[in-house]
């Protein structure tokens, strides 16, 4: 994929390393990026909060010997819901661990630089198969700081999203490399897929389908059937590995309100480029995104017209590979896929078409610093950097949260008030809204003058007594989802949500109960485990007795 002085010839040996240059040019980007945090504060998008909130939860639980959580204890204020079973961990590991180390103001940005910098350095390892070593590290810092990133950041907060970009070079990277380095591609697929599937569930159903289309392309370029196997083995083995994830939030989606994914407003329909509803607010952040990805296809269709014959000519299964990618990506961005939309496998769940611009930009990188020299991608770099300044300040700015704001969520979780959850994850028939903030963790139900003592209220176990004068219903502060298993004095016994609220009520007969409510492991949870545990084993056997790649 040449066209540039000093490019490589595909598959050269003699690569680049990544230190210590181009690590630290692609860190400098990664800090430049951010720079607006050390003036204005942290920029509080879209899922700013359900990330910080998450964070906080996760390491509090940490620091009580939870070391995979599952249920999120004060979400809802307090009445909680299964965040951890649907939302994949590797973001909200990553943000608890930096909070272990980092004051909560600086934590925020603290997860863009990384998250940019292991962009950068995906992108380098990438570019630099074609391109020589100063190309290289400047398709890696464009790829570090390309204009949606910057959306994701500072408009979005998407912070799982953001950190999954980093995996998509590499996932083109292992599938070009799939009939040179047989073995060694596939694995670097398969864990790309798995780190896809524990990131974020969109990216990593953008991952399995741009897999496909990549594999397919890669198979008829090289008339090689065996490069689709390939793909589809590690794209298994992927889902195999990630399996104690997958398995659990799939079957447990029956137990929650995950229709609310699909509401009004996050549709696919609702979310095409340019497309405008009843809704000002999400009008405006369409029209910003838009905009952006606009000037991006514009500028990708130059570069790509720029560089066309010597691409062909140089590394076709390359070139016809990226050409397939940026078409599919722009195309689904755009209301005539709707039907695409509505019939292919989960692509619904992608929520907003523009999310494809993930993909678009790994190709954008490439195609940019290949279609000239300096004088070239620093007009391209400033095209793009005045839209972003164009759409800050006419179309919407950001949000901005001071330290002293950080500090109040902080607040919230040490004083165990909790915080607003997610419509999704609340379990059925529970009504977040209907929900008394200041109900006591015991109340009685149905009358009945009744004592209660609680000796526990952890985010896993619950244990109190209970003193009634006749048989009756104990509402808790929290909602009732199966995964709870209920003993009153040693005995287990069926509970019920409450009609409006979707609480918890536990039947209690006079005089002394003791009841102790605990978050068991469900048989989902388990099977998924093995099953992650029987693919790492199979994987680890056919490595070993697999005969290497000529």
């Amino acid at each position: 994929m040449g066209g540039c002085a000093g490019s490589r010839e595909p598959g050269s040996s003699s690569m680049q390393p990544l230190f210590p240059w181009p690590l630290l040019i692609v860190m400098a980007t990664a800090l430049v990026a951010i720079f607006p945090f050390f003036l204005l504060g942290n920029p509080s998008g879209h899922d700013f909060e359900f990330h910080l909130h998450s964070w906080m939860e996760v390491l509090s639980q940490w620091r009580q010997g939870i070391f995979y959580p599952r249920w999120a204890a004060l979400a809802n204020h307090g009445y909680g819901e299964a965040r951890f079973i649907f939302y994949p961990p590797l973001s909200w590991i990553l943000g608890a661990a930096l909070g272990a180390l980092l004051p909560w103001k600086a934590v925020p940005g603290a997860y863009v630089w990384l998250a940019l910098t292991l962009s950068g350095c995906s992108m380098f390892t990438l570019a630099r198969r074609w391109l020589g070593r100063n190309d290289a590290i400047f398709a890696a810092a464009l790829y570090a700081a390309n204009p949606y990133f910057i959306v994701i950041v500072y408009w979005r907060s998407a912070f799982a999203e953001l950190l999954a970009g980093a995996l998509l070079p590499l996932l083109l990277l292992y599938v070009l490399r799939l009939e040179e380095d047989r073995n060694t591609a596939a694995v670097g697929l398969s864990v790309t897929v798995t780190a896809a599937w524990l990131t974020n569930a969109p990216a990593a159903v953008m991952v399995n389908y741009s897999l496909v289309l990549l594999a397919l392309v890669a198979a008829i370029v090289r008339r090689s059937p065996r490069t689709v196997l390939l793909a589809a083995a590690a794209a298994i083995a992927g889902a195999g590995l990630a399996a104690f994830y997958i398995v659990p939030a799939t079957y447990e989606q029956r137990w929650v309100n995950i229709a609310q994914v699909l509401a009004p407003g996050v549709r696919p329909q609702d979310n095409f480029l340019f497309t405008t509803l009843a809704d000002p607010d999400h009008n405006l952040f369409n029209l910003l995104v838009s905009l952006v990805a606009a000037a991006e296809i514009i500028v990708l269709a130059i570069a790509a017209l720029r560089t066309t014959g010597q691409r062909r000519s140089e590394e076709p299964q390359a070139w016809w590979a990226l050409l397939g990618w940026a078409v599919a990506a722009v195309v689904l961005m755009f209301s005539l896929s709707a039907p695409l939309w509505e019939h292919l496998p989960l692509l619904r769940y992608l929520q907003l078409p523009w999310r494809w611009l993930l993909c678009l930009n790994v190709v954008f990188a490439l195609y940019v610093t290949s279609a000239g020299r300096w004088l070239w991608r620093a007009g391209v770099y400033l095209v793009m950097l005045g839209v972003l300044v164009f759409v800050w300040h006419r179309t919407q700015p950001p949000w901005w949260d001071t330290a002293a704001e950080i500090n109040k969520l902080t607040a919230h979780h040490q004083a165990g008030t909790g915080y607003e959850g997610a419509e999704e994850y609340v379990p059925a028939g529970a009504d977040a809204y209907d929900i008394s903030q200041d109900a006591p963790l015991v109340a009685v139900e149905g009358g009945g003058a009744t004592q209660a003592q609680v000796q526990h209220w952890d985010p896993e176990l619950k244990a109190f007594v209970v003193e009634a004068r006749q048989p009756g219903k104990i509402a808790l502060r929290l909602f009732d989802y199966p995964a709870w298993q209920v003993e009153v004095n040693g005995q287990q016994v069926d509970t019920e949500p409450q009609e409006n609220t979707g609480q918890m009520l536990v039947p209690v007969q006079p005089g002394e109960s003791r009841v102790q409510i605990t978050f068991t492991r469900t048989w989902d949870r388990t099977w998924g485990a093995v099953v992650s545990v029987l693919t790492l084993a199979f994987a680890i056997l056919a490595w070993h007795w697999h005969p290497r790649s000529e």
